[in-house]
């Protein structure tokens, strides 16, 4: 149990402490360490309460659960982290890993679909998955009901990473546990959040991100519009990842997200063939580089001129960091600042995208 991965811990949860907030505040001050004793004036220049910072104590206690369970942590920048994952703007600072890490070292491809999906998608998914293995690809999934759980089985043999939206140790769903269980025994689990957290909607956007995240392109099988699976493509799309979707039939609701999808631009695929011609001429085999996302902060002095025009300009509706540069005529780093400040003191939101708004 190193001191920097304690740090990391109670840093990470930390109340209001995203993973860009994260990345800003490690960044700026050079370790876990020394973010977690500059929280409380940063947060009050935000005009806002010390956030809850979570104890040494509190961090040895889940340190010590994770290894009972036969789990270890990846930080990000250091060590096995997955690099496709961490290349993402909102990876997730620190991950819990149970199983065979070496599955993070092939190319992936995620697949994700309805819950209720059809018999037939199911079998096409899990037949699909056991190709792709054979391929060589990892198949990432979610541990979910219908096309989620046929992807696991299929690759079961060849390589499967289950993302879970709860605890490394929580079964969702409960008729999941002894797929879970294999998984852990013959694939990867991987889990953001902390040992026995049961999971809630809000949380599986968070896995979903994770999925797209780890994987050179995402497939999707039978999909209905405005599902969990088009967000996860969604992700993908935005990340600059492949996205590739099953057709299926129009007199079928769980269809029209997938042919949505490919009307809108996505790859159509029938076969992992198609899957694998895709992903080889520029993905596969390349290796994500993190992104220079955040830059030198400034000291504290120096944005002062300019808080209050970049506070002005927020508002409930979402906007891009660089059109606040440009309105407020403050630097990139000043505005970051600011932007930090605020999202410490609990009055900003951050959109998908690099977007802003002030917490209504």
């Amino acid at each position: 149990m190193t001191d920097d991965l304690i740090d990391r811990l109670r840093l990470v949860r930390t109340s209001g402490i995203g993973p860009v907030t994260f990345r800003q505040l490690v960044q700026r001050f050079g370790s876990a360490g020394a973010a977690l004793d500059a929280l409380p004036d940063l947060a009050r220049c935000g005009s806002g309460k010390s956030p809850r910072i979570a104890s040494a104590d509190d961090a040895r206690r889940e340190m010590a659960w994770v290894e009972k369970l036969g789990a270890r942590y990846l930080t990000i920048g250091q060590g096995l982290y997955p690099r496709l994952l961490a290349a993402m703007e909102d990876a997730p600072p620190l991950i819990m890993v149970k199983g065979d890490v070496a599955l993070l070292d092939r190319p992936a491809v995620a697949m994700v679909g309805a819950r209720n999906a059809s018999a037939a998608a199911c079998r096409f998914a899990r037949g699909l998955a056991h190709d792709l293995g054979g391929e060589g690809l990892v198949v990432v999934s979610g541990l979910a009901r219908g096309i989620d759980s046929a992807a696991h089985d299929g690759s079961l043999d060849n390589g499967t990473i289950g993302v879970i939206a709860g605890g490394i140790d929580v079964a969702y769903p409960p008729e999941n546990a002894e797929r879970q269980k294999a998984i852990a025994e013959r694939g990867l689990l991987i889990a953001e959040m902390p040992p026995g957290t049961e999971p809630r909607g809000r949380h599986f956007p968070y896995r979903n991100r994770i999925i797209a995240g780890l994987a050179a392109g995402t497939v999707v099988v039978e999909a209905a519009p405005r599902s969990g699976s088009l967000i996860t493509a969604r992700l993908a799309a935005e990340a600059g990842r492949e996205v590739m979707a099953v057709p299926g039939s129009p007199l079928d609701p769980r269809a029209q997200g997938c042919n949505q999808l490919i009307r809108d631009g996505a790859t159509l695929v029938q076969n992992a063939a198609d899957v694998v011609e895709v992903l080889r001429p520029s993905v596969i085999g390349h290796v994500a580089e993190p992104p220079e996302a955040f830059i030198s902060l400034p000291a504290d002095d120096v944005v002062e001129d300019h808080r209050s025009t970049i506070e002005s300009l927020l508002g409930p509706v979402a906007v891009a960091v660089d059109e606040l540069v440009r309105l407020s005529g403050a630097s990139p780093a000043e505005v970051q600042l600011v932007l930090l400040e605020l999202d410490l003191a609990g009055r900003l939101d951050r959109h998908a995208g690099g977007r802003v708004s002030i917490t209504a």
